[in-house]
């Protein structure tokens, strides 16, 4: 099983990222993939899910409005576009693949984002 993401990077405030995350191992379209990221010193927090259809999210306060989650079960990939990036927005994000019934709980090994003028 791997999770692997990608675009994360260093950028202004107000600017925006789109991250990547390609899954392998497993079946992708039977798993509700979420986002969640870690400041240095906080804990991790959980930013978005999608459903394994695609056609529920769930956001959390802190990035509603400003991200957005999508899927592409032909491609094994969840991505996150980010706009209007803060500068508490810099952590590293995560991309997590979970599936409840069988009990799997996948993670990635996150990418750096930095919010900086």
């Amino acid at each position: 099983v791997q999770l692997v993401e990608s675009g994360g990077g260093l950028v202004q405030p107000g600017g925006s990222l789109r991250l990547s995350c390609a899954a392998s191992g497993f079946t992708f379209s039977r798993y509700a993939m979420s986002w969640y990221r870690q400041a240095p010193g906080k804990e991790r927090e959980f930013l978005v899910l999608i459903n394994s259809a695609g056609g529920r999210t769930n956001y959390a306060d802190s990035v509603t409005g400003r991200f957005t989650i999508s899927r592409d079960n032909a491609k094994n990939t969840v991505y996150l576009q980010m706009n209007s990036l803060k500068p508490e927005d810099t952590a590293v994000y995560y991309c997590n693949a979970r599936h409840y019934g069988l009990g799997h709980d996948y993670w990635g090994q996150g990418t750096q984002v930095t919010v900086s003028s």
